[in-house]
């Protein structure tokens, strides 16, 4: 009986500290974030607790894994808060995304249904930057994939020469988002996305997320994938390091097999990275992105949410 007196006490812990958001965050950042993050560090801590019996751990990497090739170390909440990280901030507090080259109208539904997910899922605006078109892009940006064939934009090429110069005074991250597939240098076949952890800028590519236009399941596939991969990304350019310690969002993927097994919500650790960062309440986080996905049918994704809620909710 004495683990249901422990629980018990870290439930009541969070109902307090639930009560604490209620005055200090609304997902609107305050007059003073340096002030606010340091009030509400404290309360995030009984969170994790909390949340944890609801996460799996990693178990060992398997062949062609990601981490059975990278060495990583991961990085705790506590670990996150110690390297000074890329916040958004009174004045930079706007994500932004710049489409490149031309979408299909179920690609653009997708990409508008992203930004939705991302404003949910940081308590941040989101707004787009007018389009880039293919021709603006230079040949030496672009390749055939020698073995595959298909157009391939190179990724780094925009995180150095595009996108930091796009960069609006009130940006806190700008994304560029395309329907091309994406590599970035010799050595690497593709790459789903990258991104600048100090510049606050990175890309990401729909193309090797299915086809929306197919099917409604195809639709939702390619909807899944692609927020899966903008807000890892997004969490990236907040100095978010790769999760090594659950099955988590943040995860790092090989391939598509690994990238399609990984949660769509973050662990413990790194959804209080998230919440510390933007001064965002984990219960109204939880609560927006557990209606999106009652919305639009990723009902596996919605039903961890309502859990994730209906834990923090606990009286």
């Amino acid at each position: 009986m004495r683990w249901k007196w422990v629980l018990l006490g870290a439930v009541v812990l969070v109902a307090g500290a639930v009560l604490c958001w209620m005055g200090l965050s609304s997902g609107v950042l305050a007059d003073d974030p340096t002030s606010s993050r340091a009030r509400i560090q404290e309360h995030l801590t009984p969170m994790l607790q909390v949340l944890a019996p609801l996460h799996k751990e990693l178990g060992p990497p398997q062949p062609g894994d990601w981490l059975s090739e990278h060495e990583e170390a991961g990085q705790t909440f506590e670990q996150y808060l110690d390297c000074d990280p890329i916040t958004p901030d009174e004045v930079r507090r706007v994500l932004y995304l710049l489409p490149i080259g031309q979408f299909s109208d179920k690609q653009r539904e997708v990409v508008t249904l992203t930004a939705d997910y991302l404003e949910r899922y940081f308590g941040l605006p989101v707004k787009f930057l007018p389009d880039i078109p293919l021709s603006d892009i230079p040949e030496s940006a672009q390749r055939r994939h020698p073995s595959w064939g298909m157009r391939q934009l190179l990724s780094t090429y925009f995180l150095r020469d595009v996108l930091v110069a796009a960069l609006p005074d009130d940006a806190a991250a700008l994304l560029g988002l395309t329907a091309v597939d994406l590599w970035p240098g010799e050595g690497w076949s593709f790459v789903f996305g990258q991104a600048s952890l100090r510049n606050r800028v990175g890309i990401w590519s729909i193309y090797r997320n299915g086809d929306p236009d197919a099917s409604d399941a195809d639709f939702r596939l390619c909807l899944l994938r692609t927020i899966k991969t903008a807000t890892h990304e997004l969490g990236h350019m907040f100095s978010m390091r790769h999760c090594t310690k659950y099955e988590c969002n943040m995860c790092g993927a090989n391939n598509r097999e690994e990238s399609d097994s990984g949660p769509l919500a973050l662990c413990p650790e790194c959804m209080a990275k998230v919440c510390w960062a933007s001064l965002f309440d984990p219960v109204k986080r939880y609560r927006q992105l557990a209606d999106f996905c009652q919305q639009h049918e990723l009902k596996t994704e919605g039903a961890f949410f309502e859990q994730l809620l209906a834990r923090l909710e606990m009286e």
